[in-house]
């Protein structure tokens, strides 16, 4: 009865409460072994997902500096979950790195990533 019980109110719970969408990133993606910066904005307390798009097969991923006012988490080998704090406004930065091989280079990139908190 318990389990009935919590189906039916995670069956109410909006979609979109539960699935975040991409980050809006400005920046180009590069090619591997060349490090980046890219760019976004984000509402205060809001998540949006960030997508390491290098052209290739990305093997190795990770976090190289965790940001200071939000939290970042890993999904896959390609993606991460950034979450802003809650009521800051402001600037955060963090950087993610990726290996691998693509048709133009291979190696180990860097993205530094600078996000406006609205």
């Amino acid at each position: 009865m318990r389990v009935l019980a919590m189906a039916v109110v995670l069956s109410l719970i909006p979609v979109s409460v539960v699935a975040a969408s991409d980050c809006r990133v400005t920046g180009n993606p590069s090619t591997f072994g060349v490090d980046m910066t890219a760019y976004f904005a984000i509402r205060s307390g809001e998540t949006c997902n960030f997508p390491m798009r290098i052209p290739g097969a990305m093997h190795k991923s990770g976090v190289s500096q965790k940001p200071a006012h939000g939290t970042l988490t890993q999904l896959n080998v390609t993606t991460f979950r950034y979450t802003a704090a809650s009521g800051y406004k402001g600037s955060d930065t963090f950087a993610i790195y990726g290996e691998g091989e693509g048709p133009y280079g291979s190696g180990r990139s860097v993205m530094t990533v600078n996000a406006t908190i609205e």
